[in-house]
């Protein structure tokens, strides 16, 4: 009665003088149990739902399904709670999301489960403050060695290059600027890339009105400034207008004596009658007609 059987397996025994606090009765598993670790299961800053969800997923097999449908139709939880614990475990390193590819080309989000937490994508790149490079303390100018290399100095912006002159008519007349005006406007229903600012538009209306003051008429100026576009497309168009104002300026019409004026049309006498025949003729004064006047 006294002799113990070697081979009944020993059982975890209870401490003896614990009367506070939790009480455990373990059991040691062979079959179907996941070995987590009491930084998980202990964790300061994970929420009660994130260690659960993490000992859920450290305890799936491999392949199973970890999306946040599958997780919702499992617990009782909602989809909000869940994903706010997936990301929870994710900043910490327990959990990882990856975007992969499938051999047919289809992109997938594949979850993996950490049974030891590692940095996240998010900082793992990061610097720690105690690796941070120390900043080196910079020299003096004054005291820069003869020779030395000088500071790279930030790139300055090269300005932009100022439209060409383009010409400009000998009278301003309002009417004639703003018909060029409304021709340098038209042009982008012409062509697309002829679409111009109201800057580069106002800098080229006079050429156009030098154009139009010359006896070129507008059809004529659209033709020339729109004929003969580069393939390669324009960078800047203002300034390729301006070129061609310029370059293919026409020279001023030819002088044209005025018209002489025409001669006085002699008036007309008022219709009168006769004295002597009573017939109608054309006279300044009243009087005789001229067939009375050779009988007289």
């Amino acid at each position: 009665m006294g002799t113990q059987n070697p081979s009944v397996r020993p059982h975890a025994q209870a401490r003896v003088g614990a009367t506070r606090g939790l009480q455990h009765d373990n059991t040691r598993h062979t079959t179907r149990f996941t070995v987590i670790g009491n930084h998980l299961a202990q964790h300061r800053e994970l929420s009660l739902l994130a260690i659960g969800l993490g000992t859920h997923l450290q305890s799936l097999p491999k392949g199973a399904p970890a999306d946040i449908k599958t997780l919702t139709a499992r617990f009782p939880e909602g989809a909000t709670r869940i994903a706010a614990a997936l990301r929870e475990l994710e900043c910490h390193g327990y959990l990882r999301r990856e975007r992969v590819r499938t051999p047919s080309g289809r992109i997938v989000t594949r979850t993996v489960s950490c049974n030891r937490p590692g940095p996240s994508p998010r900082t793992a790149h990061r610097p720690e403050p105690s690796e941070a490079p120390e900043a080196q303390p910079q020299p003096h100018p004054s005291r820069r060695k003869p020779g030395g290399e000088r500071p790279p100095q930030a790139a300055t912006r090269t300005p932009r290059k100022p439209l060409p002159a383009v010409p400009r008519p000998e009278c301003h007349v309002p009417a004639l600027f703003r018909a060029a005006a409304d021709l340098l406007a038209d042009l982008r229903h012409h062509d697309s890339r002829l679409l111009l600012s109201v800057t580069d538009t106002a800098h080229l209306t006079p050429g156009v009105a030098a154009w139009l003051e010359r006896d070129v008429t507008p059809a004529t100026v659209c033709r020339v400034l729109t004929a003969d576009l580069p393939p390669e497309g324009l960078r800047r168009p203002a300034a390729f207008l301006a070129h061609r104002l310029a370059a293919q300026l026409p020279p001023p019409a030819p002088y044209r004596e005025p018209a002489a004026a025409p001669p006085a049309a002699r008036p007309r006498n008022p219709l009168r009658n006769c004295d002597g025949c009573d017939r109608a003729f054309r006279a300044p004064e009243p009087g005789l007609c001229r067939e009375c006047l050779r009988r007289a």
